[in-house]
């Protein structure tokens, strides 16, 4: 548990948030029928609370990195997009500037995004801010 006197503290907060896990299906058939229709909405709220949380402990310049192994926009994109919109004392960062070259192709528009069809890993999201 973190401190009030924690709050505006670390340069850095790294959000590894609950989620569905889907994107470890390939290696993790079973999931499929560990989850509920309800997973990604119940999920998708839980992240949504999670990450301004995250962000309070941030100081001016500080780096908050979200971060799931699920392929679902609404758990994904949803979510970043919605802390955006709500804390405008964040600027999301491109993903392409904190890339190596080689990464590139992982980038989706300020994201990055892991398909496992595509990149022969597990599914994975991340994205970042700054505070100003």
């Amino acid at each position: 548990m973190l401190l009030p006197q924690s709050i505006g503290f670390f340069d850095r907060v790294l959000l590894d948030a609950p989620c569905t896990g889907l994107g470890t299906m390939r290696r993790k058939p079973d999931i499929k029928w560990r989850r509920h229709i309800k997973d990604p909405y119940r999920l998708s709220r839980l992240q949504k609370e999670l990450l301004p949380h995250a962000a309070q402990f941030l100081k001016p310049g500080g780096v908050l990195v979200y971060a799931t192994c699920s392929v679902l926009k609404d758990e994904n994109e949803a979510v970043a997009q919605h802390l955006s919109e709500s804390h405008p004392e964040l600027a999301i960062e491109p993903a392409a500037q904190n890339l190596p070259y080689a990464c590139r192709e992982m980038v989706s528009g300020p994201y990055c995004r892991c398909w496992p069809h595509k990149h022969d890993v597990d599914g994975f999201f991340s994205a970042r801010w700054t505070k100003k």
